[in-house]
């Protein structure tokens, strides 16, 4: 795949020290790589929804993209939900459940709570143009998890992977003592 031009290698950056050995490697797809997975009607989408926000606007096209991942949202519900109630049991449970849409989709656990990586999205040329459809999802996937969450990177704005972060929770501070016999 590498000689193909499929994949390319991205040093996994940790957070952290690495051990011995040579330095891990993350190999994502690239642009032809993403070509090769179906794309259909990206055409005729991204003209309905040019005239969508020509005669609704801004918000029309956010109240469509939202209509369109609702049924998405029922789909992944139970899957989700029976994972209970840690954002990271939910968070593996919701990227099976989208790896079985065609999203190619892993969670992993870092030092600031986890992440979400989708590795192919479907309407990643339309999203490309009107970015109320990552907005839309990443509402869904907020409301999945259970948390607030933050897109980091998205395919449709040229990033190898769209990337969501989940914040772990929050850490309290030792107690600092105040010296009062100055």
């Amino acid at each position: 795949m590498l000689a193909d031009h499929l994949v390319e290698t991205r040093e996994v950056r940790g957070n952290t020290p690495r051990g011995r050995g040579r330095p891990a490697k993350a190999f994502v797809l690239t642009a032809a790589a993403r070509e090769t997975f179906p794309h259909l009607y990206d055409g005729i989408a991204s003209a309905a929804l040019h005239w969508i926000a020509q005669y609704g606007g801004p918000d029309a096209v956010s109240r469509f993209a939202a209509d369109q991942v609702g049924p998405l949202e029922i789909r992944l519900r139970a899957a989700v939900c029976e994972a209970g109630d840690d954002p990271m049991a939910r968070a593996e449970a919701l990227a099976e459940a989208l790896t079985a849409e065609g999203y190619a989709a892993n969670a992993t656990t870092i030092a600031s709570g986890g992440q979400l990586c989708q590795h192919h999205c479907p309407v990643a040329h339309v999203a490309a143009e009107f970015p109320q459809l990552c907005d839309a999802e990443t509402e869904v996937i907020s409301r999945l998890i259970g948390t607030h969450v933050q897109r980091l990177a998205t395919i449709a704005h040229g990033d190898g992977v769209c990337t969501t972060h989940i914040p772990g929770p929050a850490r309290l501070n030792a107690p600092t003592t105040v010296r009062t016999d100055r």
